[in-house]
């Protein structure tokens, strides 16, 4: 994607504005939908809150906006005076989801325009208040949202969600290439669904050929985040509403997203130490 393929409508690359007050955005996108990209992004952000951060959750996704269903609420957000949106609360996070705004199940057909113009009302109107961490869970894929988001606000960096399988690490590459291109730090690659504890005698069986990913993010020096396994429950208390890690650090399902979650603290905070503040404002 060249940089001036704007340049038509005669219009200079927006500059991301920061949001103020909130300490650190962080994209959780994936090069294709079906790898579990919404279910890392609810549990990392819910994970984030226990650890005690003040922490907010934007759902972009606005193809399949699950966020609601995943944290188990679906009420109407409040509109503030001049249209301010005050985020949902819920699991000690806020959030805030597309699909809270196009209430039923129609699945929403937009075109590129509209989408930029719902992104960036969305991260405009929405007062988050002072935030440690945003986690914006993106839609699938490298097109038209992703690309509005990444130009409208400010990230301190993105996750790429992969699953072992061939076709899964060949769509996270892309998306790699593309956050790239766009000059956004990689907080990293996570594989998900990766091994899978048989309930019965405890051994670890690889599903999908687990390692596919850590090898993936090693070849294009992308750091690597952990291996979620493959538990039907981790999906299971997400269609209730109960994301897995209320369990706890110590639960069977709780582990592996824990540690996931651990290392992208640690990393943000690299990312954050590495770019001095003054270079973030003036990009």
């Amino acid at each position: 994607m060249a940089s001036h393929s704007h340049s038509h409508q005669g219009q200079q690359q927006p500059t991301p504005q920061p949001l103020p007050g909130v300490g650190a955005i962080v994209a959780v996108g994936s090069g294709k939908g079906g790898v579990g990209k919404t279910t890392l992004s609810v549990n990392l952000a819910v994970a984030l809150a226990k650890f005690g951060h003040r922490v907010g959750l934007l759902d972009a996704d606005v193809y399949g906006p699950n966020v609601p269903l995943m944290l188990g609420m679906n009420a109407q957000p409040e509109v503030l005076g001049d249209n301010r949106i005050k985020p949902l609360e819920v699991h000690g996070l806020k959030f805030i989801s597309v699909g809270l705004l196009n209430p039923g199940d129609k699945p929403l057909i937009w075109r590129g325009p509209m989408l930029h113009s719902i992104i960036k009302q969305f991260l405009g109107s929405v007062v988050w208040g002072e935030l440690d961490y945003l986690i914006v869970d993106l839609p699938p894929g490298t097109g038209d949202v992703s690309l509005s988001l990444i130009q409208t606000v400010p990230l301190t960096g993105a996750i790429v969600v992969s699953t072992p399988s061939d076709v899964s690490l060949q769509d996270g590459r892309k998306a790699i290439e593309m956050f790239k291109q766009m000059k956004v730090d990689l907080v990293g690659m996570v594989e998900n669904m990766s091994y899978f504890v048989c309930p019965h005698c405890q051994h670890e069986i690889d599903v999908f050929s687990r390692g596919g990913v850590e090898k993936t993010a090693a070849q294009f020096g992308v750091p690597f985040l952990g291996a979620v396994q493959l538990d039907p429950s981790i999906r299971e208390a997400g269609d209730t509403g109960k994301p897995a890690v209320l369990g706890g650090e110590e639960s069977v399902q709780g582990k592996s997203l824990y540690s996931f979650a651990r290392r992208v603290v640690s990393r943000v905070d690299e990312i954050k130490s590495a770019t001095p503040e003054s270079v973030i404002q003036i990009q």
